[in-house]
């Protein structure tokens, strides 16, 4: 029984459950039960993906006939006849000097994407050139006990994206660091539960631009003497401070809702504080405590872009900010580029935590 649920497992993981449902399907051999199944799961989302896309392109076709005729309405009232006919034409056209700039289409949102793609390969190989050339000349200055060259060029927009990733684990390990051992002592004292409430309800709703604007002023004052840029540093405490506050609640309430035959048993076999945090409460914890972690790592990301804006620290937040400042013909489409692959990394960063959740907690029917 047990080999067979973790066959199931292990076909179901590898895609090959659907494939036998697709050969199923075009053999006749489907269930009205399974087909239904394969509608909703398979069918339906991609049918719904389709009408977004249908929706979305038709929505900025609109939007881009109606900032045209504006135009066109504009030069024939401001100008006569003439110059509307000649920004009629214009538009036409697709010169950019005219073109309406509005919500853009999927299409030009692909090519946008295709974009940033090649222009991180030519940033990529720029970069490459460099470090080979420099390679001789840092050697020496590294014998010589002196700081190597580096590349100082613009970032593409892969290495944001790398950038915003280190930033936002960097604040999660922060938070982790800061709300899972002071969570366990809230937890486990009455006293401090008490004395440490006021403090959580007044500082988990600040605004992550309240938090930016505190830890600025802080660390620039601590590093004041250091020719270091500081953004980073002040962008993940930043993250840290504005996305702690779900992981301490949790852990505090996971910890004082342990059930006391537990602690008894503790009690009973004389285990040492050390021992009974880490072989009795955590584990019984752990449940509400990885909760609090996928909120956490949620709000991080989402607070990230805003505080990336704010400390013109390289990331995401700060490429949707430089685009929308830039104002070109494909700023709009970068911008959405950006928005899917926030989600998207938002999205894989809640599964991987799920992932974890699952692997660490115990499962009563795993033994079945």
């Amino acid at each position: 029984m047990k080999q067979s649920i973790t066959l199931g497992k292990v076909t179901k993981f590898m895609g090959l459950g659907f494939l036998s449902t697709l050969k199923d399907l075009f053999t006749g051999k489907l269930g009205k039960e399974d087909f239904k199944n394969f509608l909703r799961k398979a069918v339906v989302p991609l049918a719904s993906i389709l009408l977004f896309i249908g929706l979305w392109h038709a929505g900025a076709k609109a939007l881009y006939n109606r900032e045209a005729n504006f135009k066109i309405e504009k030069a024939l009232t401001d100008q006569g006849e003439t110059a509307a006919e000649a920004m009629r034409a214009c538009i036409a056209s697709g010169d950019v000097s005219c073109k309406p700039n509005t919500l853009p289409s999927p299409g030009q949102v692909w090519d946008s994407y295709k974009s940033l793609l090649r222009d991180h390969n030519i940033i990529s190989a720029d970069k490459a050139a460099f470090i080979q050339k420099t390679a001789a000349l840092n050697a020496k200055r590294i014998a010589a006990g002196k700081a190597a060259i580096t590349y100082t060029g613009r970032p593409s927009f892969i290495d944001q994206i790398i950038m915003s990733l280190k930033t936002v684990f960097a604040g999660f390990l922060l938070a982790l660091v800061i709300a899972i051992p002071l969570g366990i002592f809230i937890g486990l004292s009455p006293t401090l539960k008490s004395a440490f409430n006021w403090f959580i309800q007044i500082f988990k709703p600040v605004s992550p631009v309240v938090w930016y604007l505190l830890v600025f002023m802080i660390v620039k004052t601590i590093l004041i003497d250091s020719n270091d840029d500081s953004s980073f540093i002040i962008s993940f405490i930043s993250v840290g401070l504005c996305s702690m506050w779900a992981t301490l609640v949790n852990t505090a309430m996971g910890v004082s809702s342990v059930d006391k035959d537990y602690i008894n048993v503790a009690k009973v076999l004389k285990l040492g504080p050390f021992q009974k945090v880490f072989k009795v409460i955590l584990p019984s914890s752990l449940p509400l405590i990885f909760t609090g972690l996928k909120i956490t790592l949620s709000v991080a990301w989402m607070v990230l872009i805003a505080i990336e804006l704010l400390a013109q620290s390289p990331g995401l937040g700060l490429f949707v900010w430089e685009e929308f400042q830039n104002g070109a013909n494909d700023s709009n489409s970068k911008i959405i580029v950006a928005m899917f692959v926030i989600g998207i990394i938002g999205f894989l960063l809640d599964r991987i935590m799920l992932t974890i959740q699952n692997a660490v907690s115990f499962d009563k029917n795993e033994g079945i």
